[in-house]
């Protein structure tokens, strides 16, 4: 079956680490993973690495896409240069396409008004509070919340945002993705025989 690909926005100062357990496996997956970036100009990321768009967010379809991933960045909080991307995400939503937020990339959603009225979570309430909206009766205090299409993240877990996000795709289900989040969060060599086990029966179906 032909999977559409995951598009995962990039600007510069994106928080590159905040996406890379999700990118990992889900490209492990059979996803491709395309890069969107305002323009089809490199960016440069926190860590440094310079990233070229695969295509620019004008051209982009919801419709063509699987999910889209929006990671933190200092530009979230500077100013609305990255606004363009949180009315994207607006578009994703309204499509029924899965957008996943981590970071300061919620704080563009809040701004957006896409946090008002349903379960999400960030870094801290306060910090999407500053933001002005109207939400925070639905925060939630979690690393991560999957509300329908919408997957929001704390920063400082990026492990439980690839697991909502590879659940949410069917990477890995049940039994599975818990060992998968108990691997690389907690080292936990019980969960490595899990997935040795489920890779092995996938090979041998």
């Amino acid at each position: 079956m032909t999977r559409k690909p995951v598009y995962v926005a990039v600007y510069d100062t994106y928080a590159d680490w905040e996406s890379g357990h999700a990118t990992a496996w889900l490209a492990r997956g059979g996803f491709e993973i395309r890069y969107v970036g305002a323009s089809l100009d490199p960016v440069t990321t926190l860590g440094g690495l310079r990233v070229t768009p695969d295509l620019a967010l004008a051209d982009v379809r919801p419709e063509d896409a699987a999910l889209l991933i929006l990671t933190g960045g200092d530009l979230w909080d500077s100013g609305d240069e990255l606004a363009p991307f949180a009315r994207a995400a607006r578009a994703f939503l309204d499509a029924g396409v899965p957008v996943a937020a981590i970071c300061g990339a919620t704080a563009g959603l809040a701004r957006e008004g896409l946090l008002d009225d349903r379960p999400h979570t960030s870094n801290v309430s306060f910090y999407l509070q500053a933001t002005g909206y109207k939400g925070a009766a639905h925060y939630v205090d979690a690393t991560a919340v999957t509300d329908g299409d919408l997957i929001t993240a704390n920063s400082t877990d990026p492990e439980a945002f690839a697991r909502e996000i590879l659940g949410r795709l069917g990477v890995y289900e049940g039994e599975q993705l818990a060992a998968w989040y108990r691997l690389f969060r907690h080292s936990d060599p019980a969960a490595y025989e899990v997935l040795a086990a489920a890779e092995e029966g996938n090979e041998g179906a």
